[in-house]
């Protein structure tokens, strides 16, 4: 039986966008509790085996979902209806996260005293840059001062290169490029291509903010670009076989990195919409975007308190901590400011739930 395209698997109803958002936000808990407690990411594992961390690869797997997801909500939506629709769900959960984190766990957990706290201008200055350039390694005064990473909301750089690819995503509807299929490729070749010359150019030295600037955006696109070729490109447990095959050979080339970023954004697809996607998990809250902002918070919290345990040992009172927080996160302020944007955009839906920044 030959595999559906990707439009006949979206247009199939359920989808398992949802739960796979879930399992990658905790993914990225789980790959801070190597290197939370040591400061060394690459004590991870999975670093050793593919040059990525597992929160690397979990990043990875959110942009692709979100290029595909958000691309469709630009597609279908119009670009005013996006745009709110962008805005309501990313920056209430953010301010939430950044004033619960700075005015309270900061407060609780400062050695300053908690005048001299709300005075020092460390703590505004944090909140300023948290909310207006994504800023994430700012450190909150008298806060984690023993911990190898003083960061309280270390995760959300991500969010600034979120926003830049919201941005593109508009810029390409204004210029009417959703209409047309051979931009995204284009875009996604050509990204291919400069990582790919990059790596060479520079192989292993190849600066990680450079790699990162090429990453997220390739990723991104590819995402975007499988729902723009929806009508042509299939849900095809052989084509990604093909893909992560191809970069386990090409594993020591300069053609290694793209091809893995690009069997992974193929693979999120295929994982909400192929045959497994009845079988995901599929729970009625998005706890996602809040176990991506306050797990960072809650493991740096519990070395603070217990040093003499590695951060894997920590790893279950993380958990257990941070998805009630999570699911206060949702139901308190990200489903209410859903609620919103409904009412804003005249109640209209898509079939899909919406995707929060990584």
């Amino acid at each position: 039986m030959r595999a559906p395209t990707i439009a006949a698997a979206l247009g199939a109803g359920r989808n398992g966008f949802t739960g796979l958002r879930l399992a990658l936000a905790l993914a990225v808990v789980v790959s801070h509790a190597f290197s939370v407690a040591t400061g060394a990411a690459g004590d991870e594992p999975l670093a050793r085996l593919t040059g990525y961390t597992l929160g690397e690869h979990a990043v990875n797997g959110f942009f692709a979902v979100s290029g595909f997801l958000v691309t469709l909500s630009c597609d279908r939506r119009g670009i005013r209806d996006y745009a709110i629709a962008r805005t309501l769900r990313i920056l209430p959960g953010l301010v939430a996260a950044t004033l619960v984190v700075s005015l309270g766990l900061g407060a609780a957990l400062t050695r300053l005293p908690l005048a001299e706290y709300l005075r020092d201008p460390g703590l505004w200055s944090f909140i300023r840059g948290t909310l207006t350039t994504f800023k994430s390694n700012a450190a909150l005064p008298g806060v984690f001062e023993a911990n190898p990473y003083r960061a309280p909301l270390g995760t959300v750089w991500t969010l600034k290169y979120e926003v830049l690819c919201y941005l593109g995503v508009l810029l390409a509807a204004l210029c009417g490029l959703l209409r047309r299929r051979w931009p995204a490729l284009l875009i996604v070749v050509g990204l291919a291509l400069a990582l790919s010359i990059m790596s060479g150019l520079r192989g292993v030295d190849l600066p990680k903010g450079i790699e990162t600037a090429l990453r997220l955006p390739l990723i991104f696109a590819a995402g975007a670009g499988l729902y723009l070729w929806r009508e042509r490109l299939r849900v095809s447990g052989a084509a990604l076989v093909c893909l992560a095959f191809g970069a386990f050979v090409l594993a020591r080339t300069p053609a290694y990195p793209a091809l893995l970023f690009l069997a992974e954004a193929y693979g999120v697809v295929w994982l909400a919409l192929g045959p497994l996607a009845r079988r995901l998990f599929d729970p009625p809250a998005d706890l996602s975007y809040g176990i991506y902002l306050y797990g960072w918070p809650v493991q740096q919290t519990l070395h603070t308190l217990w040093p003499e345990f590695s951060g894997v040992a920590l790893l279950v009172p993380a958990l257990v901590v941070t998805l009630p927080v999570a699911a206060l996160s949702w139901y308190g302020i990200e489903r209410p400011a859903l609620a919103l944007k409904a009412r804003a955009l005249g109640r209209r839906r898509i079939g899909t739930i919406e995707p929060a920044g990584p």
